[in-house]
């Protein structure tokens, strides 16, 4: 067994610590008295040297039940043994100190000090007027020197242990924060991972719905139209294809960089052009000079028209507007559509959800609702000041 474990194991076995100690205590007591200690004591075993190893023996031995009565009631009798024989054994002394220690690293300082300075006093003044008959006695110092080291010692002790639970404690609730921290990321990040694969599945889904359902009704009648719708879905699978393993690869990165395949206002114009070929018709209004966008505005802006777009396409009369704005602080984003007769809108679910937290990621708002002149309108407004509004 190594130092340490077998500290560890003395550590979590108080009881036979105070068994030991009680023995320590009582043995070296009984040898003391009989060495006669150069003269301090008679060589022998008398009944005032058994009382004061009874009172050694229960004191130490019950000292971790209630340190502070025990200390009050070991001095009280060592203090009437005293008055009564004349004699304060070692033995004694040593149980007093024993006690006090172990009263101060129990209790707080305050009480600590409290019990063990008026013991002290009052146990000198007992053995001095028993020794000297007056207030002052030299030899009895030393009483007052050991309560006083062992109410120190004990208080030292004590402010360790409540130091080191301290530092435990906020381990814990560092550990405890981290682990909070680290499930909270992986739930943002299952939501931006499925966010993404809805985006980018459910636009161009949408895209091969169309053309497959346009090339089964031309197939025959018309073969090079039915040629160009499979072309417009083989294209849309490969884009859908390329998108799926960009968004895959990012999650076998091992690195803790945050990065999205890359799409932007920039590629508007191929989205509109594969929604065309799919019978939607997309205007395009601009109002401010374009500039360079901040990424997340820019992946933010892309994502929330691709998927109002694919709405329009999928609940529209096959129109759409959108109107893109560029203010000094902010690029707002409308796109309104007029809604077929026989399809209401989906006002709720993952579409309208993920725009709004694409909105929301990039620290903007959104709003998507049907109008009362029977057009469905998404607006959403994304920060992004250009470098004079910054300064």
């Amino acid at each position: 067994m190594t130092r340490m474990s077998a500290g560890r194991w003395v550590a979590s076995h108080p009881v036979l610590r105070d068994v030991a100690l009680t023995c320590f205590v009582v043995a070296g007591g009984i040898a003391g008295e009989l060495s006669g200690m150069r003269g301090q004591t008679d060589g022998a075993i008398t009944t005032r040297d058994v009382v004061a190893l009874a009172i050694a023996l229960v004191a130490v031995s019950t000292r971790r039940l209630r340190p502070a009565v025990s200390l009050v009631c070991t001095a009280v009798a060592v203090a009437v043994l005293v008055l009564v024989t004349g004699v304060l054994q070692p033995v004694l002394v040593v149980t007093l100190v024993v006690l006090t220690y172990t009263t101060t690293s129990s209790t707080g300082r305050r009480s600590g000090v409290m019990l063990a300075a008026p013991i002290a006093v009052g146990l000198y003044l007992v053995d001095a007027y028993t020794d000297t008959a007056s207030a002052w006695s030299p030899q009895s110092f030393g009483l007052i020197a050991g309560i006083t080291a062992a109410a120190a010692a004990g208080d030292a002790v004590r402010s360790r242990r409540a130091y080191v639970a301290a530092v435990e404690e906020r381990a814990r609730r560092a550990e405890h924060t981290r682990e909070e921290e680290a499930a909270r990321r992986v739930a943002e990040e299952r939501v931006r991972i499925a966010r993404d694969l809805h985006d980018v599945v459910a636009h161009h889904i949408a895209v091969i719905n169309v053309q497959a359902g346009a090339a089964s009704h031309v197939l025959v009648r018309h073969p090079d139209q039915a040629r160009r719708a499979l072309t417009h879905i083989r294209d849309a699978c490969g884009t859908v294809l390329s998108e799926l393993a960009s968004i895959v690869g990012v999650l076998r990165e091992n690195n803790d960089h945050d990065r999205e395949p890359v799409r932007g206002l920039a590629a508007l114009n191929t989205m509109i052009d594969s929604l065309a070929a799919t019978g939607l018709t997309v205007e395009r209004r601009q109002v401010g000079e374009s500039r360079e966008l901040p990424a997340v505005v820019d992946l933010a802006a892309y994502r929330i028209l691709q998927e109002a777009l694919t709405n329009a396409h999928k609940y529209g009369t096959g129109s759409a507007c959108v109107t893109i704005t560029y203010t000094a602080d902010a690029l707002t984003l409308d796109v309104v559509n007029p809604i077929a007769v026989d399809r209401a809108p989906v006002t709720s679910g993952y579409g309208i959800l993920g725009m709004t937290e694409r909105a929301a990621t990039a620290g903007g708002t959104l709003d998507a609702a049907a109008r009362p002149d029977g057009r469905f309108a998404v607006h959403a407004e994304l920060p992004a000041p250009t470098p004079k509004a910054t300064t």
